[in-house]
């Protein structure tokens, strides 16, 4: 019995590197759907080659949105069952695909959502950072200036921080964080679900570190933890000082770094804040 709709635009998460996250709820309409609208037609048509699926192909990317959005709304309102698949996750996250649901929406066709891999929630959910409320930025800007500004808009955010980052602009984005943000846990996954995947876990300025001495490659998603907000910048005056020293790693900063803060913040010697720190371990 088939699954698809006819007139119907369905929006499907391709895999993200392994092959075989791709559900068989988005097989088989990629099967039995009469167009698949793809970002790259040379590599999804290496994915329908896999699983031996013959429907044909046509391109919507970035820079033909419009009007090739125009020619499949026209498609689907004759009837036609239309698949949009970006090179990798969901379409319209990062990826071709808002424009077209819009377009659809405007000229009540249905458009129905079929969920796989992403990229995003992966990466979250292995960063061993707070998952319950997060913010995905994205791509930052290409350049320093636009990068700091939109850095500046988030500095102030509560909810765990997620962003796209292209390798080649990995540790530029990464300095500018520390600079914006400050010394915060990070969690720097590449390659995920791909032979080579890899998480980075630690703070900001060993992660600079880390990825200025190794190879970079592939495709990257930061993961950041948020602010302690004001209110709770300020709790560190009811802390014991052991404790105010956790607080303070908790965000990112090593041992070292929080005490010298702790003495500052309390205006204290490092050694009283040493001491406490000891006693507290004792």
């Amino acid at each position: 019995m088939s699954i698809v709709n006819d007139g119907t635009l369905y929006l499907c998460a391709t895999p993200i590197g392994n092959l075989e996250d791709i559900t068989l709820r988005v097989l088989k309409i990629l099967k039995e759907c009469d167009l698949i609208a793809a970002e790259d037609t040379r590599h999804t048509r290496k994915l329908l080659t896999h699983f031996d699926i013959h429907t044909p192909l046509t391109s919507y990317h970035a820079h033909n949105e419009l009007k090739k959005g125009e020619k499949l709304l026209e498609k689907l309102k004759q009837g036609q069952s239309i698949a949009v698949v970006s090179d990798a996750g969901m379409p319209g996250i990062s990826d071709p695909g808002a424009e077209i649901v819009q377009m659809a929406l405007e000229e009540d066709v249905p458009v129905v959502p079929v969920p796989g891999a992403s990229a995003v929630l992966a990466a979250l959910v292995v960063s061993g950072l707070p998952c319950a409320r997060f913010v995905f930025e994205g791509f930052l800007a290409t350049n320093k200036k636009g990068r700091r500004r939109r850095l500046e808009k988030v500095v102030n955010e509560e909810r765990t921080l997620v962003f796209y980052e292209s390798p080649h602009r990995l540790v530029s984005t990464l300095e500018d964080m520390q600079k914006i943000l400050g010394n915060r846990k990070v969690a720097v996954a590449r390659e995920i679900t791909k032979k080579h995947e890899e998480v980075y876990r630690g703070s900001i300025i060993n992660a600079i570190e880390y990825f200025k001495n190794n190879a970079i490659k592939g495709e990257f998603t930061l993961v950041v933890s948020g602010s302690l907000g004001e209110e709770k910048e300020k709790q560190w005056e009811q802390l014991p000082i052991a404790d105010h020293v956790l607080q303070l790693m908790s965000v990112g900063l090593d041992k070292k770094q929080a005490i010298k803060k702790v003495a500052q913040l309390r205006g204290i010697p490092k050694r009283e804040v040493y001491s406490a720190v000891n006693i507290g371990n004792n």
